[in-house]
């Protein structure tokens, strides 16, 4: 258990200081890369017959790599033609400014609190059709600002410019951040990680998700050795889009 709580605070500080791997960017046509563009394939076949203009992604608990995914993901859809906008909604601990290299002096919470326009937040990256809202500085009232009826305003207008906005969410269990949030976008997918992830935390996860009627998506399993994933695919991400009911 100690070692447990070692490696998750590493985990931490590492995304914090230095950002997320953005390796599909970086590697675009890597087998890692190609996961990602699995799990693209499958959410858009998951939502057949209906469009989906906001996607939020989160875990069950801090350290489960569900940045890693979402700002990933983000770069996939965006380089298949996608407009996409990705959000740093994890308010207390944001890392997209890091991972993208933008800054952060304003952002969501500077928007959200205050009456200035929305393009004052929005910042190209050096990825085509992929721009980013950073957090912003720390607001002493997270859920307060994700709660109000500003972030309707945001969803609204964003999806007027973008094809696809991709919100990456703090964990459920620890905050209502995602919860308010996710009552409010089309989709919201779980990421798990193996090994990590405590299967009764998933389903309060899930639970808790459920509470507000937000549309589960599935889940992504992530960090999976390499010897269980069948010699099929390598790396440590596997593309794997299922029902988060699945035992």
């Amino acid at each position: 258990m100690a070692w447990f709580k070692r490696r998750k605070k590493k985990l931490d500080n590492t995304s914090l200081k230095y950002g997320v791997g953005l390796v599909a960017f970086t590697d675009p046509t890597g087998q890692i890369a190609e996961q990602f563009k699995t799990i693209r394939t499958n959410i858009q076949f998951s939502s057949v017959g209906k469009q989906l203009k906001s996607i939020l992604f989160t875990s069950s608990e801090p350290s489960e790599g569900k940045s890693t995914i979402s700002n990933n993901m983000a770069i996939t859809w965006a380089g298949q033609g996608t407009k996409v906008v990705l959000v740093d909604a994890d308010l207390r601990r944001p890392t997209v400014h890091k991972s993208f290299n933008v800054g952060n002096h304003r952002g969501l919470t500077t928007y959200l609190a205050q009456s200035i326009a929305l393009s004052e937040v929005i910042q190209p990256t050096i990825v085509n059709n992929l721009d980013v809202i950073s957090s912003g500085p720390m607001p002493p009232n997270p859920a307060d600002l994700l709660g109000s009826d500003r972030i309707l305003q945001l969803i609204n207008d964003l999806s007027e410019r973008y094809d696809l906005i991709i919100f990456d969410a703090p964990p459920v269990n620890t905050v209502t951040d995602a919860q308010l949030l996710a009552a409010r976008t089309d989709g919201t997918i779980l990421v798990v990680p193996q090994g990590i992830a405590d299967k009764n935390g998933v389903r309060r996860a899930k639970g808790l998700l459920e509470n507000v009627h937000a549309n589960i998506l599935g889940a992504i399993l992530n960090r999976v050795a390499v010897r269980k994933s069948k010699g099929y695919y390598g790396g440590d991400y596997y593309g794997g889009h299922y029902g988060v009911d699945e035992k």
